[in-house]
């Protein structure tokens, strides 16, 4: 768990704060030193805006009021890039005006491996294999497909989470998949007074709970957060009791049933919606910025 008074740090690749997918494609086609010599000369040249840049923007925002050597929230950036080609991500850092001051340059190694020294509770990366990485050790992660940023629509940060194997384990998910549904809802019924383990996002979930907490509760409040699940009555019972125990508070609960999820995360407008499952992903995408979370039974094999 997070001291009250550590602040939220966020680990992020430069893919997923800055769109580079023309240079990342020319780094494909045409190697390093074609990619080295095209940064070089476009280095004052600011990137646009990435996928995950506005959710940035806006946990960096919370630092407003906060003493500069005790800030809520933390933004590290992890890069492959070398020192060199990535001085036009540090020059686009400071055109954009983003409180980033930590990064690790790796030239080409995994940058994974950094994430537990900086204390992150959570990675962001294009990469699918950093993202199984950083989960296997502890660290809440999802992998973020390159884009660029969608359009602002909330001044607020609003964050939603999938429920089974992403906040929670992934054991009922599992009787789901295995037994069917009416299985599952069995399995749920006789175990609705037991809490549901904690899945990879659950230390994140109470750091970002710890960090609400320092603000005012109410419509103005500058966070809002959201779970939003295929579960539906009566295997609600137990979500509630689980976080209730847990003393951690979601602004809203969304119950679905099977629904597509990518409409409705439109209508609580995330800038960030979490979920193990890649159908799922492909339907919040089309609507929301989404990482997939590669965990439990839906990623096995």
């Amino acid at each position: 768990m997070t001291d009250a008074a550590s602040p939220l740090v966020v680990a992020i690749t430069s893919r997923a704060l800055f769109d580079l997918e023309e240079s990342h494609a020319l780094f494909e086609r045409e190697g390093v030193e074609a990619f080295r010599e095209y940064q070089r000369r476009h280095e004052d040249d600011p990137l646009a805006p990435g996928i995950a840049f506005p959710l940035v923007r806006k946990l960096l925002r919370l630092n407003e009021g906060a003493p500069a050597d005790a800030p809520r929230v933390e933004v590290i950036l992890l890069s492959r890039n070398s020192a060199d080609t990535g001085l036009r991500v540090f020059n686009s850092i400071q055109h954009h005006g983003l409180g980033i001051t930590r990064a690790t340059f790796t030239s080409g190694a995994p940058t994974w491996p950094y994430i537990k020294p900086f204390g992150a509770h959570l990675f962001l990366s294009a990469n699918p294999d950093s993202v199984r990485n950083a989960l296997a050790h502890g660290v809440a992660a999802a992998t973020i497909l390159p884009a660029r940023a969608p359009e602002q629509r909330h001044d607020q940060l609003r964050i939603a989470f999938d429920g089974d194997a992403v906040i929670f384990g992934d054991e009922s998910e599992r009787v789901s998949q295995e037994q069917g549904l009416e299985a599952f809802h069995r399995h749920e019924a006789t175990r609705a007074g037991e809490p549901l383990s904690g899945g990879p996002f659950r230390g994140f979930l109470d750091a970002l709970h710890r960090l609400q907490q320092a603000f005012p509760a109410g419509e103005d409040a500058p966070i809002r957060t959201a779970l939003v699940t295929a579960r539906s009555a009566p295997a609600h019972k137990r979500v509630i009791l689980t976080l209730r125990e847990w003393g951690v508070r979601l602004d809203e609960a969304l119950f679905l049933g099977g629904k597509p999820k990518g409409p409705f995360l439109e209508t609580f407008g995330a800038d960030i919606f979490f979920d193990d499952s890649h159908h799922n992903i492909d339907s919040a995408r089309r609507h929301v910025a989404a990482g997939h979370v590669p965990h439990g039974v839906a990623n096995a094999g």
